[in-house]
């Protein structure tokens, strides 16, 4: 399995899951490679994908505003424009760091 420093590759996903479902690697690169591509085509296409038990990819417009150069302190515009965030749902984000317990 993967070295618990460093994150997984895409070889090691694939090989988890050939193992883990009795399928060859190559069946299980194509299944990885299309849930890719599905997340990608239906966030652009509605502006929303759900991962079950993981999260949900949302498309959001940026209004335009005004930041500052950092290294000159100059006032700049920034322009609107769309980003692609990723929200954890509740229940994975609890499983990977515990709430704390309130006093």
């Amino acid at each position: 399995m993967a070295d618990a420093k460093k994150p997984m590759t895409k070889a090691q996903i694939v090989a988890h899951f050939a193992e883990k479902f009795e399928m060859p690697k190559k069946q299980a690169a194509d299944v990885l490679d299309e849930l890719a591509e599905l997340a990608t085509s239906q966030t652009k296409k509605v502006g929303a994908f759900t991962i079950p038990g993981i999260g949900k990819l949302t498309k959001t417009k940026r209004k335009a505003r005004k930041g500052r150069n950092p290294a000159t302190g100059e006032e700049i515009k920034i322009p609107a424009k769309t980003v692609v965030k990723m929200r954890l749902l509740k229940s994975c984000q609890e499983s990977i760091v515990p709430p704390v317990a309130k006093k």
